[in-house]
């Protein structure tokens, strides 16, 4: 089954620079992968990529809920996005 539920609402007043627009990229950037990945199995350059991208998102999370615990509560509802494991 595919998947092609990437966010197409992009706020136009957002600054690209910050944290929750590079959240917001990432996430579309990931659910095209996976749903690429989903048809071609042993794509492992995409797999790859995904990981790293995978990586960038939580380190960025982490950083967000670091500084403002209210935008990423906000932010992970918007983009439905499970809440990290913590160790």
């Amino acid at each position: 089954m595919l998947k092609n539920l990437f966010i197409s609402v992009i706020p136009q007043e957002e600054n690209r620079g910050s944290a929750e627009f590079q959240v917001f990229s990432f996430t579309n950037k990931i659910r095209r992968l996976t749903s690429h990945l989903e048809l071609h199995r042993k794509d492992y350059l995409s797999q790859r990529g995904l990981r790293k991208i995978l990586g960038k998102r939580q380190r960025l999370l982490a950083y967000l809920s670091k500084k403002n615990g209210v935008r990423y509560k906000e932010l992970i509802s918007q983009l439905n996005i499970r809440e990290p494991k913590t160790r």
